[in-house]
């Protein structure tokens, strides 16, 4: 089944932390090559705190063999190793965000977890890194690509490719 992920990090070394991130979500029983990865971003922070540093974002794919709450349980694990504390408030500064956005064409919604991520269709520092990977996806319970969500989503912060990447 087909992953997308979000990562996201506004402390610390914030390439350090994406790179190590996406190294141990590759790590990861079940996770299969090949894994996507988007452009990395520079992004306004979104409802943190006031004087929150701006963040680095990015969205990656891969195929996983398991399922959607076995893959969310070790993306947590993955976070907790990188740094962010088990209790962690939602919105606040952080070395790590890491947040599961679809699962194939799952559709659910628990306790949880809810997929496809419940506010992925507001989030530009999401939108537009998934773009330059899955333009003409559309996500369950969408009418719309992701190509068109990104045109229609409300102006929430800069979101600027950065001039830091991946290494090829």
């Amino acid at each position: 089944m087909k992953a997308g992920v979000a990562l996201g990090s506004n402390l610390g070394d914030r390439l350090a932390n994406l790179k190590a991130a996406r190294q141990k979500i590759s790590e990861i029983p079940g996770v299969k090559p090949p894994l996507i990865s988007s452009p990395i971003y520079q992004t306004d922070p979104v409802g943190c705190e006031p004087g929150a540093a701006a963040f680095l974002n990015a969205v990656i794919e891969f195929s996983y063999a398991g399922d959607p709450f076995q893959l969310f349980d070790q993306l947590r694990a993955v976070e907790i190793a990188l740094g962010r504390p088990v209790e962690h408030a939602r919105n606040v500064s952080r070395p790590i965000d890491i947040d599961l956005l679809y699962f194939g064409e799952t559709a659910l919604t628990t306790d949880r977890l809810t997929l496809p991520h419940p506010r992925i269709t507001e989030r530009r520092f999401v939108l537009q890194p998934l773009t330059d990977i899955q333009p003409e996806r559309t996500l369950p319970g969408q009418t719309k690509s992701i190509r068109e969500l990104l045109a229609s989503a409300a102006q929430t912060g800069k979101v600027v490719r950065s001039p830091v990447q991946w290494e090829v």
